[in-house]
């Protein structure tokens, strides 16, 4: 394991000059604290753990101090934000470090948000608040815990100084990781502003850098593009079969490497409502939860867009034609085997599509639901579930034809039942009211529920013993939480 000083870096983004970014210092926090760290991000490092309750763990990444070999730098870029098109955005609030690689010669960006002024900060002050950091921090963790490609997230460090939004917040600085930060919005950007030169530049960096088994292909720029819809059919179908809901998904938020990216106003679902809105700014429901699959076509559509220099329009439209099959297989194989079925059926997608209808008319949680499903026989599971159901009736054909379909699913004990069901069905996950408990804690200085919370959100599908209430149906209010773009 090594020391915090002992990092090697190799910043290629940085290398490509002025035209993609600007080097731009860290404004530091004051009094900069450690709120919560995760070992596991920090093993992406090969960072010994024990490094995070040290002094400089939090000067490092409260932007008090650098690297001798860090190179900040605030990235340009443009996107689509809420269909509309915004000419230049950037890294209004967040810096690339540099980029570390690990003894497995693996390369991981080092990114900081809440750093302070850039160039690209428009009307904003640069900062972010400890409620946000913390929420990205969990939701990253979490979600690669659930098996859900993400950016990953070290540490949150918090501290004294003050930030406006709705009222006065404490600023926070959050450590990101990911092999890129690299988004739809950077090829638009040169796109649009007809920067050939730079976009070529762009292209080739991605290729050889993140996409490099498709230098071996006739085409590698195609072959790139339908690895890049092929990621985002799976990042989305594993979304919708988790009830996740991202909240912004502008072009400039969706990763080039088919990762979730740029938590904002996320939320996971509670009862199931395929038209849940988790942004409360989304006044149209742009990107509700239903919305989320045509919307991900739509946002490889503008990526298209900007690559038409080097694909032809006719294969740009042939490789988003697969998008909507690969998003629809992905999807109904995750929800077969939450389920408990191992074999396909040409019916199943009816018997997905049924159930969730009776959730949806009936308020049922939808974690809870397919957890309890597997915790013994099709038919005791079905009885036990049975009373959260308002149709009755509805319930009790869709159950006859669920017991008959596992019936010919194959023979099977109870206990292999239920180990195979629990391994894709969550008992933990990071519903909005927990997240809020332990930011009002952490708010007034306690960072344990934190803590706390992030160690059993890396454990989503194992039952802890003591943590109960991390399990529960949300109270009514934790139901009801609005959750903006402030932050």
């Amino acid at each position: 394991m090594k020391a915090l000083d002992e990092l090697t870096f190799d910043n290629r983004f940085a290398r490509l000059g002025d035209a993609f970014s600007t080097h731009v210092l860290p404004e530091p926090l004051d009094e900069p604290r450690l709120v919560v760290a995760s070992a596991a991000a920090m093993a992406l490092l090969d960072l010994d753990p024990t490094v995070a309750e040290t002094p400089v763990f939090a000067e490092l990444f409260g932007g008090h101090t650098l690297w001798a070999d860090a190179q900040p730098r605030a990235m340009v870029y443009s996107g689509h934000q809420f269909g509309g098109y915004t000419p230049q955005l950037g890294d209004g609030r967040g810096l690339l470090l540099g980029e570390v690689y690990n003894q497995a010669g693996e390369h991981w960006d080092l990114h900081l948000k809440g750093a302070g002024m850039t160039p690209y900060s428009r009307m904003g002050d640069g900062r972010a608040v400890l409620r946000s950091s913390i929420r990205e921090f969990l939701a990253s963790e979490a979600l690669h815990a659930l098996g859900i490609p993400t950016s990953r997230a070290l540490c949150v460090i918090g501290s004294s100084t003050p930030v406006w939004r709705e009222k006065q917040e404490r600023g926070a600085m959050v450590l990101r990781l990911a092999p890129s930060h690299i988004r739809f919005g950077h090829f638009e950007y040169f796109y649009y502003t007809q920067k050939s030169e730079q976009l070529a530049e762009l292209a080739e960096h991605v290729l050889n850098l993140h996409y490099p088994a498709c230098r071996e292909q006739p085409e590698p720029y195609l072959a790139m593009f339908r690895e890049i819809v092929e990621r985002n059919a799976e990042m989305i179908a594993k979304w919708q079969a988790y009830g996740f809901c991202h909240g912004v998904m502008n072009t400039d938020n969706m990763s080039i490497l088919g990762i979730t990216f740029d938590f904002g106003p996320f939320a996971f679902l509670d009862d199931f409502d395929a038209h849940f809105i988790c942004n409360h700014s989304d006044h149209e429901g742009r990107y509700s939860f239903s919305n989320q699959v045509p919307i991900g076509q739509w946002n490889l559509s503008a990526l298209a867009q900007a690559l038409t220099p080097f694909i032809s329009v006719d294969a740009l439209k042939e490789a988003l034609g697969l998008y909507l099959p690969l998003y629809q297989a992905h999807y109904l194989d995750l929800m077969r085997r939450r389920l408990g079925l191992t074999t396909a059926e040409e019916d199943d997608q009816k018997l997905v599509e049924r159930l969730l209808k009776l959730m949806q008319n009936s308020g049922v949680d939808y974690t809870l639901f397919f957890r309890r499903l597997g915790d013994e026989s099709a038919a005791l599971a079905v009885a036990r579930l049975r009373d959260d159901f308002v149709d009755l009736a509805g319930f009790d054909a869709w159950a006859e034809l669920y017991k008959t379909r596992v019936a010919r699913d194959g023979d099977c004990s109870e206990t292999q039942r239920r180990e195979r069901m629990h391994a894709v069905n969550p008992l933990y996950i990071l519903r909005n009211y927990l997240a809020q408990n332990a930011i009002a804690a952490a708010e007034s200085g306690d960072y344990s529920e934190v803590r706390r919370l992030h160690e059993v959100l890396t454990r989503p599908f194992e039952e802890q013993a003591g943590m109960e209430q991390y399990a529960q149906r949300p109270p009514d209010w934790g139901k009801h939480l609005e959750i903006s773009c402030s932050s």
